[in-house]
């Protein structure tokens, strides 16, 4: 499956970015013009029908105004071009991991389709152990991870030029380092580089902490490391910002309402109206057209089997999926939307909690598993 992802991946409208950026780090001295040259170049080799290569297409439906033109203009303006390569600078590690296997030989295409492939894989690898360990029935463990693999947003990050998935795959990392190994320094270091790879992970991990904090002693985590593992999160949030040129009013305009070609030196006034009407006529459709609704219902059913006011177990578990769903939202207030693939870990955090609670043969949060049994 993963091999058809990478064989039959989208050339999104990221990938000449992120190739710009591989090629920035490896040639420091190039000038734009050339790095914009070698990018459109392959991609035309690889794809003549990527966006801004061929003719712009006037029934195409925008979303921002100007955004049917806007990637002919990239592909056409160097300047504009390196302008845009800003937007992606805030995701460091996803960026280097992309040069990594630029530098291992694969073209600076393939090395961004490759990501997200390899990442989708070694979910599902890590989805199948973290269900054995609670589980502890294989049959069972091997048929919901192959129903998980056959999962439309998960899918859709493993054919995508993006961040999602690895994202993901650095999500679930720090989750079973901290609950299965119970391993608190190394799960935030994988915290942090999830954070590096989307920054917007900073909002869930840090109603986490307050969670974790809540519930310190059950959980038999001390103070004084959670505070300081929380401040290098912080740290990490704060220097992603430092580097950033790139205004969040400038982002949000060049996104959803009208599109930036020179979003650094050239930034277009924020209105807060256009902000206001774009999130009130958007909210419910995003919202709706995803999977939180159909989970929400799961999250209920399931809950309201043992729920009690007074069970500590019971209120960690409603908080848990409060602090899921009140992270989406507020995140949908910063950056509108809730493509299904950038939601892919946020999904599979939910499913997992949910098999958990209905099917864990263990209590993962006693010292051990076998604890548990």
């Amino acid at each position: 499956m993963s091999y058809y992802l990478y064989a039959n991946h989208y050339y999104n409208t990221d990938m000449e970015a992120y190739m710009g950026l591989i090629y920035k780090t490896e040639y420091p001295e190039m000038k734009i013009e050339e790095i914009h040259q070698k990018v459109y170049d392959e991609l035309r080799e690889k794809n003549p029908d990527f966006a801004g290569l061929g003719p712009v297409d006037p029934m195409v439906k925008e979303l921002a105004k100007g955004e049917s033109t806007y990637y002919k203009i990239l592909s056409q303006n160097p300047k504009a071009y390196e302008e845009e390569l800003q937007l992606f600078v805030v995701k460091p590690f996803y960026n280097f991991i992309n040069w990594a296997f630029f530098k291992l030989g694969f073209s600076a295409s393939a090395s961004n389709s490759l990501i997200s492939a390899i990442s989708y894989a070694l979910i599902l690898i890590l989805i199948f152990i973290f269900l054995i360990k609670i589980l502890k029935n294989y049959s069972l463990a091997f048929i919901i991870t192959i129903l998980i693999s056959l999962f439309k947003p998960l899918q859709e990050s493993g054919r995508h030029v993006s961040a999602d998935s690895l994202s993901c795959l650095l999500l679930l990392l720090s989750f079973y380092i901290f609950l299965v190994r119970k391993n608190f320094f190394l799960a935030g270091i994988f915290a942090m580089l999830c954070i590096l790879t989307r920054p917007e992970y900073f909002i869930f991990y840090s109603f986490l902490y307050g969670l974790i904090y809540f519930y310190r002693n059950r959980l038999q985590v001390k103070t004084v490391p959670l505070l300081i593992s929380y401040g290098y999160l912080v740290l990490t949030f704060f220097l992603i910002q430092a580097f950033n040129q790139v205004s969040w009013s400038a982002l949000f305009m060049n996104q959803f309402t009208k599109v930036q070609i020179y979003p650094v030196s050239q930034p277009d006034p924020f209105s807060l109206s256009d902000y206001i009407h774009f999130i009130k006529s958007k909210i419910m459709l995003e919202f709706n057209a995803s999977y939180f609704p159909l989970l929400l219902i799961f999250i209920i059913i399931i809950l309201a089997n043992n729920f009690s006011l007074n069970n500590k177990k019971t209120q960690a578990q409603v908080l848990f999926f409060a602090i899921v769903y009140g992270t989406v939202m507020l995140r949908f207030l910063v950056f509108p939307s809730l493509a299904n693939r950038m939601m892919s870990g946020f999904y599979l955090i939910i499913i997992l909690a949910l098999v958990y609670i209905q099917n864990s043969k263990v209590d993962i949060f006693k010292n051990s598993l076998e604890d548990g049994k």
